[in-house]
C-alpha cells in the first residue's frame, strides 16, 4: 500500500489502540544511562538531564510515496500516525519550551540515517533519538509491538523531570493530538523550582 499522504488521516477508521497496561510501571522510574544517538549527529543520555524533558516515542515514520511496511499497517491499533504526531510536536514546540520543557525529543527504533532523513524533511526543532539496538526500549521495558519482524515502540509520551519519569501518556490516540495533551499537563504542573 502506498502512503500518499502521511498527515492526512480520517481517524475514524484507524483502530485506536487500547490500554494494555504496558505503560503502567513506567512513572516514577529513573532513566538509566543509555547513549541515543540523536538526529544532530549527537549522543545523548536522557538520564543526565537537568530539568524537564519531554519524549514522544512512536513506531516508525513512513516516507510519503513509500510502500508502507506492511500492506495492513493502518489496520494495527496505535501503528498509523506517526508523522502527525511528530508534526504536533514540531508546530507546538516553542509552546512545549515555553510550558517548561527544557528539552523534547522524537523516539523510536528507526536507524538514525533514516531519522535524520526525516527530522531534514519535516524541519524538526528538536532531535530525533535512535534506539535501534532497543537498548533503552528493553531496560525500560517499554511497550512494544512486533511487526514485519521488527520490534517498534508503541505511541506514547513520557515527562522526565531530572531523569525520572514523572508522567505517561499511553496508550495515544489520535496521535495528532498528543503535543497538545502534553501542553496541557505542562501548563497545568509546572515544576517548583
Amino acid at each position: 500500500m502506498s502512503q500518499s499522504s502521511l498527515t492526512d488521516v480520517d481517524w475514524s477508521k484507524i483502530p485506536a489502540p487500547t490500554d494494555d497496561g504496558g505503560a503502567g510501571h513506567l512513572t516514577g522510574m529513573t532513566i538509566p544511562p543509555v547513549r541515543l544517538r540523536a538526529t544532530d549527529d549527537t549522543a545523548v543520555a536522557l538520564s543526565a538531564l537537568k530539568g524537564r524533558t519531554v519524549v514522544f516515542a512512536y513506531p516508525r515514520t513512513g516516507e510519503p510515496g513509500k510502500i508502507g511496511l506492511v500492506d495492513d499497517w493502518d489496520m494495527i491499533p496505535g501503528a498509523r500516525g506517526c508523522t502527525p504526531q511528530t508534526c504536533a510536536f514540531r508546530d507546538l514546540f516553542a509552546e512545549l519550551k515555553a510550558a517548561g520543557a527544557a528539552q523534547v525529543f522524537g523516539l523510536s527504533t528507526q536507524s538514525n540515517a533514516y531519522q535524520t532523513e526525516m527530522a531534514s524533511r519535516l524541519h524538526l526543532p528538536f532531535p530525533v533519538l535512535s534506539d535501534e539496538a532497543l537498548e533503552l526500549t528493553h531496560t525500560l521495558k517499554l511497550p512494544t509491538m512486533s511487526v514485519a519482524g521488527l520490534t517498534l515502540i508503541k505511541r506514547l509520551a513520557l515527562v522526565i523531570d531530572d531523569a525520572r519519569i514523572t508522567h505517561v501518556f499511553y496508550p495515544v490516540f489520535p496521535p495528532d493530538r498528543n503535543a497538545g495533551d502534553v501542553l496541557e499537563w505542562l501548563k497545568a504542573n509546572p515544576r517548583s523550582d
